[in-house]
């Protein structure tokens, strides 16, 4: 099944379950007459209002650092063609026939680097890939070693072997930029308040002679969608929301090597 539709299943889910809560919760609370006795008890308005609070914070703390990950997910995509282009531009110096072997290196490699997430969300088949990366990143310093003892040139060696390792130092940071998560124990806490506010939301409504259903349905929707935006935007390799688009920097980089 692929990462799509469970996380639809899960947003469908959560709208199912909440709906369920809401209707459970005012069926409870004209039972216990909540809405003449205990809803209007000291302290009862405050307790609802803390965990709704909390319901709120959580969805905020989860949205604002999965929106934070998946922009800094897009700017290491370009530091990546930025370290690229310099590594390139400094082959330059190097001399024949290194020059021309670390070239032909460099388009495998950054065909490599392109294939990678263009396998996503298959995983088994990016880290095959990704394994192919590192080989050639062991060909390319090979290579840059051999030709800069050759021209023996201090100058020379400082630059290219720093561009090399800054490349190869961006490409860990993105493998595990993209394996970089909140505990699975957070979205658990997201599911369960917002199980327990749709209760809490139902006995809120207990007094109304018949179900709101605009109401409740438009507050279990709205929920169930944050919480599916939220995991979308978490993992942006896998399901409908993606950063696609600024790999398009590395294939333009790609193009650029003739």
């Amino acid at each position: 099944m692929s990462f799509t539709l469970i996380t639809v299943a899960e947003a469908v889910a959560l709208f199912a379950g909440m709906l369920l809560f809401l209707e459970a919760g005012r069926r409870i609370g004209r039972r216990l007459a909540v809405g003449e006795t205990e809803g209007n008890g000291p302290g009862s308005g405050a307790v609802e209002g803390a965990i709704f609070a909390l319901f709120g914070l959580l969805i905020a703390f989860t949205f604002s650092g999965a929106a934070e990950r998946f922009e800094e997910r897009k700017h290491l995509v370009v530091r990546e063609s930025d370290e690229i282009s310099t590594a390139w531009l400094r082959l330059d110096l190097m001399p024949e026939p290194s020059r021309s072997t670390l070239r032909d290196l460099f388009r495998k490699y950054v065909d490599s680097r392109i294939e990678t997430y263009r396998r996503l969300p298959d995983v088994a088949a990016a880290e095959q890939e990704l394994a192919h990366s590192e080989q050639l990143q062991e060909q390319i310093w090979a290579q840059a070693v051999v030709g800069t003892s050759r021209k023996n040139d201090t100058a020379t060696t400082q630059l290219v072997l720093t561009s090399l390792n800054s490349m190869f130092d961006i490409t860990t940071q993105r493998t595990w930029a993209t394996r970089m998560h909140p505990p699975q124990v957070i979205f658990v806490m997201l599911f369960v308040l917002a199980l327990g506010c749709a209760f809490l939301a139902g006995m809120g409504m207990s007094r109304a002679k018949s179900p709101l259903w605009i109401h409740m349905i438009g507050f279990a929707a709205l929920c169930s969608f944050a919480v599916w935006v939220i995991i979308e935007i978490e993992y942006p390799r896998l399901g409908v929301v993606r950063v696609d688009n600024t790999d398009r920097v590395l294939v333009e980089e790609r193009d650029a090597m003739k």
